[in-house]
């Protein structure tokens, strides 16, 4: 990227929007320094962005799957040959490894693009039949209108993909706000979106902050849902801004997965997950392992390898490839981890590795496990959102399914077993939107990511996201041409 490059406040209509609010600085958490400069935009460019949505709806809603279709798998090819770009912006902005950005989110996002691209053209519904007897009734599945969408700073990229391709390929048209940390990767979406063919004002950006835009964006009447992706408490403010006006919601929340182990899991490869899954994104992920819940016989083998594993992890500067963890998003950010981990070292927890902020620029922490936690503590109870794994002991499977379903929470979970009942029982009794079996993180585009409980409703990705997107119509026709029907008798008798 070049020098710190100026941005506008977003990307309207098909081309940049002059904001009318004031200049923000996008940080590289990594280093401190300045990566671009962006307008913010203001609760007056909401209406701009609403009204020009509003106006591109109808071209867009009116063209054919297969125009759709085209137009999507075109974006996809181009975000694909933006990959570097892409990847680039993504590090600059997040500190997330260029590993991380180049193997998962954006390759990721490509395929989810190329997925809703061939989804486009398969909107399934129930078969037209004569259910009355005297009609013929069908089902129509029509795009829901204007799409206000929110997303977090995390994957900035990711996130914007899946609120995004669901919404254009049902029909609709966007108007996004990304997280004003992080707007790079999505204003460059909204371009390739335009230079693949996408209609203006079909896919507008606005840079800004949750205060103004966000909630201008969730409240506004020209909104016809509205998606989010963030905190539990934040998308229960927009829950209740949106229901001022009777607005739909989508909301994919926090989370706190557990990460039971029972006593014939493998050791080795339980160990080796947890690291993975506790450290993706340096624990920035809603879905991340937070709570490994062990059985006792493996208990004390587990702590003392995960935190050998987590010992060798390498933190340092995210546009080497070498790098394994990055920092966290901000100072700020990374302090309010430290401060949580601290409180339990107090507590009397047992801080294995790990667990101080280290010396020198950037918003790093260290991979850090906390072992011997109780069901009570803050650590345990409440997302810490870093690169921080507690473990807690338990006796039996009984014991150790009830404390994977002691949160509020529901999001996602994992359990680790070579026992086939085991694994199934699992599977049904614990509460959250996703249960892996022996892995901890990975998605594809074909199945869907959504949580139950403080973890939101509805679905990210697959078929079932558009639902979120479309409303159904039924459409009921008169087949027996008769003017006087049979019920009318109920409301009215004709003179004999």
């Amino acid at each position: 990227m070049s020098n710190n490059p100026t941005f506008a406040a977003g990307w309207v209509g098909g081309g940049d929007l002059v904001g009318t609010g004031p200049d923000h600085q996008v940080i590289n958490p990594a280093t401190g320094g300045v990566v671009a400069t962006t307008a913010l935009a203001t609760a007056v460019d909401v209406d701009t962005a609403v009204t020009t949505a509003r106006a591109a709806l109808g071209e867009w809603a009116g063209a054919t799957p297969a125009e759709r279709s085209a137009v999507l798998a075109k974006l996809a090819a181009g975000m694909a040959a933006a990959s570097a770009q892409l990847a680039d912006e993504e590090v600059s902005q997040t500190g997330k490894p260029i590993r991380l950005a180049n193997e998962f989110d954006v390759p990721g996002c490509v395929d989810n693009t190329e997925f809703f691209a061939g989804l486009a053209r398969n909107l399934e519904g129930k078969a037209s039949a004569e259910y009355s007897g005297d009609h013929t009734s069908s089902i129509r599945r029509e795009p829901v209108g204007v799409v206000g969408s929110i997303t977090p700073w995390n994957y900035p990229l990711q996130m914007a993909v899946w609120k995004v391709m669901p919404a254009l390929a049902a029909g609709c048209s966007v108007v996004l706000k990304p997280a004003e940390l992080t707007p790079l990767t999505t204003l460059t979406l909204a371009r390739l979106a335009t230079e693949a063919g996408l209609p203006d004002g079909v896919f507008n950006v606005l840079t800004g902050t949750g205060a103004e835009v966000g909630a201008s964006i969730a409240g506004h009447r020209g909104v016809d849902v509205v998606t989010f992706t963030g905190s539990t408490g934040v998308g229960r403010q927009v829950m209740s801004q949106a229901a001022v006006n009777g607005t739909r919601v989508q909301l994919e929340l926090g989370g706190k997965a557990p990460f039971l182990v029972f006593d014939d899991a493998d050791l080795e490869a339980s160990i080796h997950g947890a690291v993975a899954g506790a450290l993706i994104n340096s624990g920035q992920d809603c879905t991340a392992a937070t709570r490994a819940i062990v059985a006792r016989p493996l208990y004390d083998d587990f702590v003392a390898g995960v935190g050998e594993l987590m010992s060798k992890v390498v933190v340092g500067d995210p546009t080497d490839p070498a790098t394994d963890m990055g920092p966290l998003i901000s100072s700020p950010h990374r302090d309010k981890v430290s401060a949580m981990v601290d409180r339990a070292r107090d507590a009397g927890i047992r801080v294995v590795t790990g667990g101080s902020v280290p010396d020198g620029p950037g918003a790093y922490y260290p991979p850090t496990l906390l072992a011997d936690v109780p069901e009570d503590a803050e650590v345990y109870r409440d997302e810490i959102f870093g690169p921080v794994l507690t473990v807690s002991p338990f006796d039996d499977d009984d014991d150790g399914v009830r404390r994977a379903n002691d949160t509020v929470y529901g999001l996602a979970a994992s359990a680790w077993t070579r026992d086939l009942y085991r694994a199934q029982r699992a599977s049904r009794e614990i509460h959250a939107g996703c249960v892996w079996i022996n892995d901890h993180i990975p998605i594809i585009s074909e199945m869907p990511h959504g949580g139950v409980g403080a973890s939101g409703f509805g679905k990210d990705m697959s078929t079932y996201s558009l639902d979120e997107y479309l409303t159904i119509k039924h459409v009921m026709s008169d087949i027996t041409g008769v003017p006087h029907k049979p019920w009318h008798r109920t409301i009215f008798t004709l003179p004999r």
